[in-house]
């Protein structure tokens, strides 16, 4: 199976719904929040609809006019598209994949800060993602609203999940170290903050 970009596996799972013109999935996928997921831009759409022409995972169906809009080309699945959208699924989610987040990396390194520094920053990290988790529970209402199945959305409810997950995870630990639970050997004082008697003293 070729291998795709991650916007082109994305409007390929949107033809599988149903035929659709680039627009239209565009439209779609902001609605459903899914540039969340993938960058997603009208240019580079267009670009990965055609690729998936080429490999013969998608064909035209026909152009139309609606009023003075610019013609619009609706494009439907094909049979080896739905193969190689079903082949994709079960792996990605089936087999964990090697991702490097530098949110992991930071905690890794985190001894190097003194302890009030890295409480604070973890506590601005809860409170940054709790803003990203009303965003996401305005969506989930939306959706809601609008009746749309729940299959079409549990991307929203997983990322909600997460959130809470990390937003738990992140205020548990500030607090342990607040406490001293979490045994610290960081720097007492930050460099920026030395004494400045003590520099003069190393610059005689």
């Amino acid at each position: 199976m070729a291998s795709l970009t991650p916007l082109a596996f994305a409007a390929l799972g949107l033809l599988a719904e149903a035929p659709m013109h680039p627009y239209e999935m565009f439209q779609t996928m902001l609605q459903r929040r899914e540039d969340q997921n993938v960058k997603v831009r009208p240019g580079t759409l267009y670009h990965q609809i055609g690729r998936l022409v080429d490999l013969g995972y998608a064909e035209a169906l026909g152009t139309a006019r609606e009023g003075n809009r610019p013609e619009r080309t609706t494009y439907a699945i094909t049979d080896q598209g739905r193969a190689a959208l079903q082949d994709g699924l079960r792996r990605m989610i089936a087999e964990p994949a090697d991702e490097y987040p530098e949110f992991q990396l930071a905690v890794s390194h985190v001894d190097n800060l003194n302890a009030a520094d890295a409480v604070t920053a973890l506590r601005a990290r809860a409170d940054a993602l709790g803003v990203e988790r009303e965003v996401y529970d305005e969506a989930a209402t939306g959706l809601q609203a609008k009746r749309l199945a729940d299959r079409y959305w549990l991307d929203v409810s997983y990322v909600r999940a997460m959130l809470a997950a990390q937003i738990e995870w992140l205020t548990a630990t500030a607090d342990r170290i607040e406490r001293g639970d979490v045994p610290w050997d960081g720097p007492a004082v930050p460099p920026n903050s030395a004494d400045p008697h003590h520099d003069k003293e190393r610059s005689r």
